[in-house]
């Protein structure tokens, strides 16, 4: 079992590859909002992520792709006023650096400027090449994101685990090898067999997180709102709750509701 091997008081990209030279796995979690992310860095994550899955948990939108940039520097903004240790990496939407390598340092620019996050993430390996070095010619800190790839849902036309075959298995690696080559601090892995994960991050020197990628890797990140339970319809393999927060809060809201009607509340001792 890993132990931490040094306090970092600041979590830097340098103090994630110092983490995997150490033998330290990385923790990492989402968080979209200034309360969440306060109580998330204030638990000691190291890394927290500002996902486009907001498309998802905050929006309500059934893919990830609709969220703008727009969108992603106001969650960015949020969470940085919250945070005091851990790095803050910020998803590239959809459409902001797939096609134009101009456009993608513009968008890099913004989210770093205007949120005040510490690095960029971007799903993709050999396709977003030009767009990757751009952004870190820039100086701007960049992390990778490949297998399962949300922004690529349409055509993969499905969320079913990827790089079974061993053509895309060997793709796969080659692309994280290629990241780690142009200067990505770190790669996330995202729904792949254990065993390829493992062989990924033993293959290269920066860090690797999984979701759903097995535990031979250096580091997990999860979605905030399904570790605490506040989404229940979500129940893939990889997800292990850790409360039931959509149940206790409806018992809740529900007790609440019963004592407005009924007069209990606000009780004397809860007026002025």
């Amino acid at each position: 079992m890993s132990t931490a091997k040094k306090e970092y008081k600041r979590v830097t990209v340098k103090s994630l590859v110092e983490m995997k030279s150490n033998g330290e796995k990385v923790s990492m979690l989402t968080a979209y909002d200034y309360t969440m992310a306060k109580i998330v860095d204030g638990a000691g994550i190291d890394v927290i992520l500002v996902g486009d899955s907001a498309s998802n948990v905050m929006a309500g939108h059934e893919t990830t792709l609709p969220i703008t940039l727009d969108e992603m520097i106001y969650h960015a903004s949020s969470v940085i006023r919250a945070v005091n240790r851990a790095l803050v990496v910020v998803d590239l939407p959809f459409g902001t650096y797939q096609s134009d390598p101009k456009e993608a340092l513009r968008s890099a620019v913004r989210i770093m400027k205007e949120s005040g996050g510490h690095a960029v993430k971007l799903e993709g390996g050999k396709e977003v090449k030009d767009s990757i070095k751009r952004i870190l010619n820039a100086g701007i800190p960049v992390m990778g994101h490949l297998g399962l790839t949300p922004q690529s849902i349409y055509k993969f036309g499905t969320y079913t685990v990827r790089a079974k075959e061993e053509q895309e298995a060997i793709q796969l690696l080659e692309d994280a090898k290629m990241l780690e080559k142009i200067g990505c601090f770190g790669i996330v892995l995202e729904k792949i067999p254990a065993a390829l994960a493992k062989r990924v991050a033993e293959s290269v020197s920066i860090p690797i997180i999984g979701i759903g990628a097995g535990n031979g890797v250096d580091g997990q990140v999860l979605v905030l709102h399904d570790m605490i339970g506040m989404t229940h319809e979500f129940n893939p393999r990889f997800l292990r709750r850790y409360m039931n927060l959509y149940e206790d809060m409806t018992k809740a809201i529900s007790q609440y509701v019963t004592d407005v009607k009924q007069v209990d509340f606000p009780s004397d001792a809860e007026q002025y």
